[in-house]
């Protein structure tokens, strides 16, 4: 999926064959859960998130779950990202879900036309379950199939030493002073430039991350009632803005050909001053270079904007099998892990934002650059269109195509847009 915030760990996991041989037995094995002796149900829970976090952790959430609710067993079916991917998609297909899934939201829209994942609408309605509580639901023609229980943020990163160097005060909080401060960096010399802007169309997540974010942090949105919308005025001054940026040189070379691992190695090397990224990189970047100098900011908006800034993000999300016989044992335990104190400790263990609004994550042991990310977070709102659409990774990859040709002059942005509408318009029904 081209959601890749909450990947950042996926790379080091790894899964015995054995165990992953008893994940795809386990989930090609029924569409239902064991139910067993004396009225106890034992419900299948398939997700990726166990083998990235501390070992054992995972498993306390779900024993005290399990202690407060005896009668219900979780089967935990724990897998990396890849391969947990690859069973659901197959498991959909053939309505062979486990009971409760780890859901990426690219898979959703799918999913859902699939038949394979329930309506969460009417489970919360009929459990008088508080929606209000959450952060964000990803829903289909106004229904509710997944919901992100912990969210993995993209901010600003801006390194400090470039940012005195070019002889910028403050670090840029709008599109103006942004372009601003990007020159300067690329006018210190050497190879050093502004911003990276990763536009590989194999991987085509930059248009998401590194694009549309622009558009979300000034309160815009590339639909207009579940359409697509790309030649509003927004997406156009959107597109022109980073059109401006590589016209005045400000973006690192390679643009149309690199990934996000390669703007990350260029801003840890100091070969970049400002860049959009996963909140979780902090960590790898110190370990890289410790000695680097560098803090997180919200994403500049357009100048004048003063309402909330939508920052992009990716999430654990979670859903239930529309052929499991217990929906409502399902939902308990989803309302469990979305409940204010184990939303809280989830999400402290995962390095990431809780889904519960209400809920904060225990910063004391973390890096301090993570509390005044989930400032920002809270000040803002979780921002990422792409996230329930039909067929995102080759959305992203159509307009990321027409975005090349902008900014290689062999189109403009009116045309470009144009094409990107027709193309989305086929494809969002």
């Amino acid at each position: 999926m081209v959601l890749r915030t909450s990947r950042l760990k996926r790379a080091l996991g790894a899964v015995t064959a054995a165990a992953l041989v008893a994940f795809v037995g386990a989930c090609g094995s029924s569409n239902s859960s064991d139910t067993a002796s004396g009225g106890n149900v034992t419900l299948e829970f398939a997700q990726w998130w166990g083998a990235e976090l501390p070992s054992g952790e995972f498993d306390k959430i779900i024993n005290d779950f399990t202690a407060q609710n005896p009668n219900i067993h979780i089967k935990l079916l724990s897998a990396p990202y890849a391969s947990t991917k690859q069973q659901l998609i197959t498991g959909a297909a053939s309505k062979t879900l486990p009971d409760v899934v780890g859901l990426d939201g690219a898979w959703v829209n799918d999913f859902a036309k699939q038949g394979a994942i329930a309506d969460m609408s009417k489970l919360m309605s009929d459990s008088s379950y508080d929606a209000s509580q959450l952060a964000s639901q990803v829903q289909v023609k106004g229904k509710t199939y997944m919901i992100p229980v912990v969210n993995f943020v993209y901010p600003l990163f801006v390194n400090k030493d470039l940012l005195a160097k070019a002889g910028v005060a403050t670090v840029p909080a709008t599109r103006t002073e942004f372009l601003d401060a990007a020159k300067k960096i690329s006018a210190t010399g050497g190879d050093v430039k502004g911003w990276a802007l990763p536009l590989d169309t194999a991987v085509p997540n930059g248009i998401q991350n590194d694009v549309m974010s622009w558009l979300w942090a000034s309160g815009g949105s590339m639909l207009k009632d579940g359409k697509p919308d790309l030649t509003s005025a927004q997406v156009k001054s959107t597109v022109n803005y980073v059109k401006s940026l590589n016209d005045a040189g400000v973006i690192a070379p390679g643009s149309l050909t690199m990934k996000e691992q390669d703007k990350v190695e260029k801003f840890t090397n100091g070969q970049v001053g400002m860049m959009i990224d996963s909140l979780a990189h902090i960590n790898l970047i110190k370990k890289n270079k410790p000695d680097l100098k560098f803090e997180v900011a919200a994403l500049p908006a357009e100048d004048g904007y003063t309402g909330k800034r939508g920052i992009p993000y990716a999430s654990w999300g979670i859903g239930i099998s529309n052929s499991t016989k217990h929906k409502a044992e399902a939902f308990k335990f989803v309302s469990y892990l979305m409940s204010k104190e184990t939303n809280a400790k989830l999400s402290t263990i995962a390095n990431g934002f809780p889904g519960n609004k209400n809920a904060t994550p225990d910063f004391s042991n973390s890096d301090p650059m993570f509390k005044t990310a989930f400032d920002i977070y809270q000040q803002g709102y979780p921002a990422n269109e792409f996230v329930g659409l039909p067929k995102s990774e080759d959305l992203m990859r159509t307009f990321d195509e027409q975005l090349q040709l902008v900014l290689t002059g062999k189109s403009t942005v009116d045309e470009a847009l144009n094409k990107s509408q027709q193309s989305w318009s086929s494809v969002i029904e």
